[in-house]
């Protein structure tokens, strides 16, 4: 086959994919996760629905790839903002990381409730697939920075005898999921809660779970983030930029 023909199809096809894509981003940002419907996309797009499955053979495979294209756009924030602060402390970049992590789940609150909110009803994506992937490199950027916080100033943990056998075990698990090297248990443990605490500030704030408290979610964010910075050993006026 002429391979300028192979290209030409490649290129189509990849433009059409990623229209599809955006499209079914729209419906996630007009009415939800549950909003996302092939026969909807294909209306929109003036196809046929057997023409639309030709790309995405499923629901579930066309939200694995939503999925997958909004991680990607997660990870390039961070990425992002983790090289404009690269003459700086490794605990500078996880700390405006972790704000830039905030401000996109705010901009972006229907994407970060696809990755993060509840599943959508009656769809599954594969425990290996583009979705799963993705979600690694996105885990990764703060996973190598700790890592890097780690071996350049190592914090006191507890030893590995010391954490509850169970609670052990699934450190370890974590800890070989995460490709975060062969770092103690208890350092392990310091960077799952500090996720937790960040994880758990953002969500909040993003579903609305803080306004019986205060329409400004930002002075208990950094308040979070002081919080992350004592557990993690960092300073906490690194993380002012």
């Amino acid at each position: 086959m002429d391979t300028t023909v192979a290209t030409r199809r490649e290129r189509l096809r990849g433009s059409t994919l990623d229209e599809i894509l955006g499209a079914a981003r729209r419906q996630l940002i007009a009415g939800g996760p549950t909003a996302i419907s092939l026969r909807a996309i294909a209306r929109e797009m003036g196809m046929t629905a057997p023409a639309l499955y030709r790309y995405f053979a499923s629901l579930d495979k066309l939200v694995e790839a939503l999925v997958a294209a909004c991680y990607d756009d997660l990870t390039a924030e961070l990425e992002a903002e983790r090289d404009r602060h690269l003459d700086q402390p490794v605990g500078v970049r996880m700390i405006e990381c972790s704000r830039a992590f905030r401000r996109w789940a705010l901009a972006h609150t229907p994407e970060f409730s696809l990755l993060f909110g509840t599943p959508i009803p009656d769809v599954s994506t594969e425990p290996e697939g583009a979705s799963e992937e993705a979600g690694r490199q996105f885990g990764a950027v703060f996973g190598a920075m700790f890592v890097e916080l780690w071996a350049s100033a190592p914090f006191a943990v507890p030893g590995d005898d010391e954490i509850e056998p169970a609670l052990a075990q699934g450190l370890r698990e974590c800890r070989t999921k995460m490709g975060i090297g062969d770092l103690p248990l208890g350092a392990v443990l310091a960077y799952m809660s500090s996720w937790v605490k960040l994880y758990g500030a953002v969500t909040m704030e993003v579903f609305g779970h803080l306004k019986f408290a205060t329409e400004d979610g930002e002075p208990l964010f950094e308040l979070t983030l002081r919080e992350i910075g004592t557990t993690l050993g960092i300073e906490l006026a690194q993380g002012r930029s």
